[in-house]
């Protein structure tokens, strides 16, 4: 039974795979926030303080990420025969748990169920196990040095491998997958 396991930390601001995925889940909703506040405020002063807010809180968000987590994420990857297994390396998994817990028990104290939910959600996604039957899609994109497989609606997982190890990654995902080779970076 062959196991290949690594860390890796990845910058967040720098990797274009996470800033993508950046851009759909929080681009996009703050994009129609401020499109819908401009559209429907009028010329009124108090469209450029709401957009002013919108940007203030993203701005407040990076500068988060920068000082808690150092504008990294620091992840471990395992593959067997099994299936994939990626799951936040144990000293940034403890930052998140304290950060979940405060975002559920303010989320409690405040009445707010989806921000419980956003801190549940966000712990139950600490580990994520992918078997390979499970794999429907995958794509290679060897200038970032990353593998996207993709399962259900719900699961994915990104492979951040290192200029070492891609290629071997590569290959043992090819031979552990039955799907068409149509599109990949042969």
């Amino acid at each position: 039974m062959e196991k290949i396991q690594w860390q890796i930390s990845v910058p967040i601001f720098r990797n274009t795979v996470i800033l993508k995925q950046l851009g759909l889940a929080i681009g996009i909703p703050f994009g129609l926030v401020a499109l819908v506040i401009g559209l429907s405020s009028g010329k009124s002063v108090y469209t450029l303080y709401g957009l002013g807010f919108i940007v203030a809180l993203l701005f407040f968000t990076w500068l988060f990420i920068m000082a808690v987590y150092r504008g990294r994420y620091e992840a471990e990857f395992v593959l067997d025969d099994k299936g994939i297994l990626c799951r936040t390396q144990a000293k940034q998994a403890k930052k998140n748990r304290i950060i979940n817990a405060l975002t559920v028990v303010l989320g409690l104290l405040s009445s707010k169920p989806a921000a419980v939910g956003a801190g549940m959600m966000a712990q139950s996604r600490q580990e994520v196990f992918l078997k390979w039957n499970r794999v429907t899609k995958v794509k290679y994109k060897p200038n970032s040095r990353t593998i996207l497989l993709r399962g259900g609606w719900t699961e994915s997982i990104a492979l951040f491998c290192t200029a070492e190890n891609y290629e071997q990654i590569k290959a043992f995902v090819r031979r552990n997958i039955s799907l068409p080779r149509k599109g990949d970076d042969r």
